[in-house]
């Protein structure tokens, strides 16, 4: 149910999952992660996490901050999800160097508001 009491603790849910990825990415190169199954799948995961999660935000909390590409983090994981055997592994790692740090740092002034 998108409650706006409840936006807070998804935001927290979209941190933790940035937060997971960059961990899991650290020191590692697109072949690395590419080649190691367990974790080009764990960031998959936490990349579905970070579009449910923002799927589940209150219209008005998207309303209200439109400079976050929502519509986008919610597609991604509806094209992983359901495009699962066709997802691009050097888009997840676009993702990762070029779109995460950005995002990550909204996340967090969001959840000060």
């Amino acid at each position: 149910m998108r409650e706006p009491i409840r936006d807070k603790g998804r935001l927290q849910h979209i941190l933790e999952s940035i937060n997971n990825i960059f961990e899991f990415s650290e020191g590692k190169t697109f072949e690395q992660i590419q080649n190691d199954k367990m974790c080009y799948y764990a960031i998959v995961y936490q990349l579905v996490i970070i579009g449910e999660a923002a799927n589940l935000l209150t219209k008005e909390f998207l309303a209200n901050h439109p400079e976050t590409p929502w519509r986008e983090i919610i597609s991604m994981r509806n094209f992983i999800v359901h495009g699962y055997n066709v997802v691009d592994k050097q888009e997840v790692w676009s993702v990762i160097e070029n779109d995460l740090k950005p995002l990550k740092a909204q996340i967090e002034k969001y959840i000060e508001e």
